[in-house]
């Protein structure tokens, strides 16, 4: 089970249960990972639902580093991500909120 107040999020890989979290390193990693913008700029995209499929998937790759997961980008382009595409960026985005608020908060 994910623990929110670690800010962790389950995501599944072909049919494999992951725990994903942004953890510092996996926030510099992302930083670094981010074409354009800042940190702020990305979650910005997210509330205002602008973000891209680029976006998911470096958030993903991060969080999923951040909780242990050794892949990289080119690995998590070619797994299955139960719940599909939506579920990659509910995901995401959960992943950005939990980062930032505390469970509960609105």
């Amino acid at each position: 089970m994910a623990n929110p107040w670690a800010g962790e999020v389950a995501v599944v890989l072909d049919g494999r249960r992951h725990v994903a979290r942004l953890t510092l390193g996996a926030l510099a990693e992302l930083e670094e990972a981010l074409a354009t913008g800042s940190l702020i700029d990305l979650v910005q995209r997210f509330e205002a639902g602008r973000f891209s499929t680029r976006d998911v998937l470096v958030l993903l790759v991060a969080g999923l580093r951040g909780g242990g997961w050794q892949g990289t980008a080119a690995d998590l382009r070619s797994v299955e991500i139960g719940g599909g595409p939506m579920e990659a960026a509910r995901v995401a985005a959960e992943l950005l909120a939990r980062a930032f608020t505390l469970p509960g908060e609105a």
